[in-house]
């Protein structure tokens, strides 16, 4: 008899394990069932271009349906609530399900470290629907200036200076002058503000990387506040550690992920901010009928014993070594622990700059590293073969 294969989540992790698997397994071999809230699968790496206009929200979006069509693949729209463990299922707000082999890609959510006010008031980057939503309030702050001209609808503030956090300002900054031609405002009226608590941006990238990106960012009107934690948040108001109160409409946090909280209510052992703690297969510890991928699990980097980034190209690969480890548990035969393959890492910095280390050696930037990151996601597009759809 078949066995019911159940992915949750159609992410970078869910969506290529998905596929992988299929290219395995027969249908005799498996059932799989793919599980996601919404009806699409979002281009995370991309979201902070269509959040100030950049691109348009059909450049984010792949077809779930048509990326999973004749690959005997069963679709499920729905919203996961619960996993029981013990009896195999998982519960979703309209139906349950029930599995033989699990493979958990939910991703994870927004870590707000406790800050009083901090999710009750600030805008979040973490889908395309929330991309939308920053578009059209920054677009009525400009609006909204000129019935009353205070200058909290004109200073924006970005929280966090990682990946997200630098790639949002930069496009930010590349967006403000178009912004204030269309609505005949100076661009000296603008102050855009990088918050970082810790003393430097983009961890993990080399000095003289990280000093480009400080250089371009601040020469097109980022001011960044290196080392200053933020320990409160009103409505209008961004408080800082230094005293100083930052006025603003706009406070869009980018500072953290925690594991997702149906993964961590299920009872899966996990580090303090909830990410699933896994074996070298991937496996949830104690359950090895449980794949735990994406931002939902952490793995150690053994050279620099850290946590690995909770990336978009990790993930990835986590869903291929994933599709190999089920079909291992179907059919049998040895499985290999799980090492990522870093092949590159690149930053945008707005429309045309960015940083990048390809290998292990070398470094670009400019217009070259933003190319580089376009083609990483063309690649990623022919992986799933969705290049074309959009």
């Amino acid at each position: 008899m078949a066995k019911k294969v159940l992915i949750l989540g159609a992410g970078y992790g869910g969506l290529v394990c998905a596929l992988e698997f299929r290219k395995q397994a027969t249908a005799s071999d498996a059932e799989v069932t793919l599980v996601n809230k919404h009806s699409y699968h979002q281009l995370i790496t991309q979201l902070h271009e269509t959040a100030t206009g950049a691109k348009s929200d059909q450049t984010v979006r792949v077809s779930i349906e048509q990326t999973i069509a004749g690959k005997n693949i069963r679709f499920v729209k729905d919203t996961v609530t619960e996993i029981d463990r013990e009896k195999r299922i998982v519960t979703c707000t309209g139906q349950e399900l029930s599995y033989d082999l699990l493979v958990i890609a939910l991703g994870s959510e927004n870590e707000y470290f406790g800050i009083p006010g901090m999710k009750e008031h600030s805008l979040t980057l973490k889908s395309v629907n929330q991309a939308r939503l920053i578009r059209t309030h920054v677009e009525r702050c400009f609006a909204q200036y000129h019935y009353e001209r205070t200058a909290d609808y004109l200073t924006f503030v970005i929280g966090g200076a990682g990946f997200s956090g630098i790639e949002l300002v930069g496009e930010f900054a590349d967006a403000i002058p178009k912004w204030c031609a269309e609505n005949n405002i100076s661009r000296s009226m603008i102050k855009l503000y990088n918050v970082e608590a810790m003393p430097g941006i983009l961890p993990g990238f080399e000095p003289e990387l990280v000093a480009h990106a400080e250089r371009s960012l601040k020469e097109r009107g980022v001011t960044f506040l290196l080392g200053t934690p933020i320990v409160q948040v009103e409505p209008g108001k961004v408080h800082l550690k230094t005293g100083d109160v930052l006025e603003t409409q706009t406070f869009i946090w980018t500072g953290g992920v925690r594991g997702h909280s149906v993964v961590m209510d299920a009872g899966f052992e996990a580090v303090p901010n909830g990410r699933s703690k896994v074996n070298e297969y991937l496996q949830a510890l104690g359950n090895e009928d449980v794949y735990i991928i994406g931002d939902s699990c952490i793995i150690i980097n053994s050279e620099i014993n850290r946590p690995f980034p909770p990336t978009a190209q990790i993930a990835g690969q986590m869903g291929t070594a994933t599709a190999k480890y089920l079909y291992s548990d179907l059919k049998g035969g040895k499985k290999t622990p799980f090492v990522p393959e870093i092949a590159g890492t690149v930053a945008s910095l707005g429309r045309k700059d960015a940083i990048g280390r390809i290998g292990k050696s070398f470094r670009t930037t400019g217009r070259p590293a933003y190319i580089v990151k376009d083609l990483s996601n063309m690649r990623y597009l022919m992986k799933i073969g969705a290049l074309f759809q959009r």
